[in-house]
């Protein structure tokens, strides 16, 4: 096993613990989220701005640089240099990857920005709030699916290689779908809900399969003998 190997695995359990992390703090300390009036969402965003940070910083920032690794890690393992469809999964995790991060510093960011003016004109920083809100969401704070697409890929990819074994992969086709079906408003927030979920259990099996696995499995080419 390489190195590179290994710290795919560990990536991809701290993409787990995050996304743990993430629904214990968005959710049950400080569900921000769930606030509809601006002017309130903005008091409770001053209020817990430490907090909101360090979330942001774990679940987003981190989160993202801790993907390019499992992304790379995958490109290996799953041949990149010869499959154009690990290629175009390597493609997808690197966008996504920086999608999660930029939207993590975008909302960090904003949060300076709008704690700036809420004491002074708090009607104007509910109506910035709102534009930042939507950026953030736009670019990987509820719309997934990069991130299914991603998924997708690899399931394929690794179905067709036979790396880590077929349950993760079709476990791997829920997730995406799941992702990539975010895109449509109606059912964004369940679909990403359920997006993450799956995230959490896919993230921790692939972990754990990278790291006890310890030769890359390629795909053998048999020329007939006539």
């Amino acid at each position: 096993m390489t190195k590179l190997q290994k710290w795919g695995g560990a990536a991809a359990l701290y993409e787990a613990l995050a996304y743990i992390i993430g629904f214990i703090g968005f959710i049950a300390v400080v569900n921000v989220g769930g606030i509809a009036d601006p002017l309130q969402k903005v008091a409770a965003i001053v209020e817990n701005q430490g907090l909101l940070t360090a979330l942001h910083l774990i679940v987003y920032v981190a989160w993202g640089a801790t993907l390019v690794v499992l992304t790379l890690a995958l490109h290996e393992r799953l041949d990149g240099q010869r499959s154009a469809l690990a290629r175009t999964a390597t493609a997808f995790g690197i966008i996504w990857a920086v999608l999660v991060i930029a939207s993590g510093m975008i909302y960090n960011v904003g949060m300076e920005t709008v704690a700036g003016l809420q004491a002074s004109n708090p009607d104007q920083a509910a109506t910035v709030w709102l534009a930042i809100e939507s950026v953030f969401t736009g670019l990987g704070g509820g719309v997934e699916v990069v991130g299914g697409i991603w998924v997708i890929l690899l399931s394929v990819a690794g179905l067709r290689s036979g790396n880590f074994g077929r349950a993760l992969h079709y476990l791997g086709y829920v997730v995406g779908a799941a992702g990539v079906i975010s895109v449509i408003p109606a059912i964004a927030e369940i679909s990403a809900s359920i997006f993450g979920l799956t995230q959490i259990v896919w993230f921790a099996w692939l972990g754990v399969a990278m790291l006890r696995q310890p030769k890359i499995v390629t795909q053998e080419v048999i020329t007939p003998a006539f």
